[in-house]
């Protein structure tokens, strides 16, 4: 856990340098890297999708998913879980839950994540993890910058999914082989894609409602 650990606190200390710039920087630029980091969203989506070698099971798992997710309502709880906890903060923002979502999605889909956790849980070793902490640590400054304080809440998210991810893979190493985290990575491309889309306006998508696919790839390649 130790690198999840140093993980957080990278995200911590940028997101707190994002919100002293924050409020010195004009609200045209802030809408201008808002836009920036859209693109690069899609981009780094669109390069994980790609990679997939099981396009049918990467289709269906983000189909099911989604139906799961929808029937669930994850967005909806998700959404009054962040809400909830930005009324004890008194906390005004309306982008707060906005930014713990994209935050979230951006620092948790990836491959690296998967990757640096599985190689802690295993080895424990955790430079992937040191890589991946000075990667957030410079995103959650451009975010938090654009999106507030959610940004540096979605530290509770992230410990829970990749410290789960690293205590699980010293039980099911056995399991966890390459095509399965490349497969993985593929459908956290399109969640990636779909955030994109949401960041630039172009499309509202419930992302949170599509999480299940991550669960659902998986079934499909044990």
């Amino acid at each position: 856990m130790i690198g999840t650990i140093i993980n957080v606190v990278a995200i911590i200390l940028g997101s707190f340098i994002g919100l002293l710039f924050h409020s010195k920087v004009p609200e045209k630029f802030i809408k201008i890297a808002f836009v920036g980091i859209g693109i690069f969203t899609l981009v780094l989506g669109f390069k994980m999708a790609l990679e997939s070698n099981e396009a049918l099971f990467m289709v269906f798992s983000i189909i099911i998913g989604s139906i799961i997710g929808e029937a669930l309502d994850l967005d909806k709880r998700l959404n009054d879980l962040s809400n909830g906890l930005k009324k004890r903060l008194g906390n005004e923002n309306d982008n707060f839950s906005n930014g713990l979502i994209t935050a979230f999605l951006l620092f948790c889909t990836g491959s690296l994540t998967i990757l640096g956790a599985i190689q802690e849980g295993v080895e424990g070793t955790y430079e992937l993890l040191m890589t991946k902490s000075l990667m957030d640590g410079f995103s959650s400054i451009a975010l938090a910058s654009t999106l507030g304080v959610g940004v540096l809440f979605s530290v509770i998210p992230l410990v829970l999914y990749q410290g789960g991810l690293t205590l699980a893979a010293g039980q099911l190493q056995e399991y966890l082989t390459t095509p399965m985290i490349t497969e993985i990575s593929a459908v956290g491309g399109l969640l990636l894609i779909a955030l994109g889309l949401n960041i630039l306006e172009l499309k509202e998508i419930k992302v949170t409602n599509m999480l299940p696919s991550l669960i659902i790839i998986v079934l499909f390649m044990l």
